[in-house]
């Protein structure tokens, strides 16, 4: 097992165990997984891919990751993290082989980067601002999705538990 998917592990674990802060989605089918990746062109790295199987879309103590999912209003569309890098793509010329994960709150979005994928088929995650084409000028913020979402979630809830 990789250190991402273990990651991945601890992250289901935690928002389990702090289900007052936390809300998510069902999760997703490998079906509905495989038709958004589709959508996109590309497949999610694994760790990606077990969060959106398990919640499909999560957020805790602040954290909100876009996930996939769907709603009866918007039918069979796919949100989450597949219309965000749609509309990125169309609207800021995103390079395709860039998948939204997240917004960083100061208007770039943090993204999974496919064209560098690992041995264990991880994307490093970045911050994709509107404009920039030069990957060198993207920061870098984790190595793979698992491993940064668990270290960012579990900053969010020791800080949400230690202030209220």
């Amino acid at each position: 097992m990789t250190d991402a998917i273990e990651a991945i592990g601890k992250l289901i674990e935690l928002v389990r165990d702090n289900d007052d802060i936390a809300h998510h989605a069902e999760g997703c089918d490998l079906a509905t997984v495989g038709a958004a990746e589709r959508e996109l062109g590309i497949k999610f790295p694994p760790s990606y891919r077990r969060f959106i199987k398990e919640f499909g879309t999560c957020d805790i103590a602040g954290e909100e990751f876009l996930g996939v999912y769907q709603t009866p209003a918007m039918g069979e569309k796919f949100l989450g993290s597949v219309a965000e890098t749609l509309d990125a793509r169309s609207q800021y010329a995103m390079p395709s082989d860039l998948i939204v994960a997240m917004f960083d709150g100061m208007g770039g979005l943090v993204v999974l980067d496919a064209s560098r994928a690992d041995s264990d088929g991880e994307y490093p995650i970045l911050v994709w601002n509107p404009g920039i084409t030069d990957r060198k000028a993207m920061e870098e913020v984790g190595g793979n999705f698992g491993s940064f979402a668990l270290q960012l979630c579990q900053r969010a809830v020791t800080n949400w538990r230690e202030s209220n």
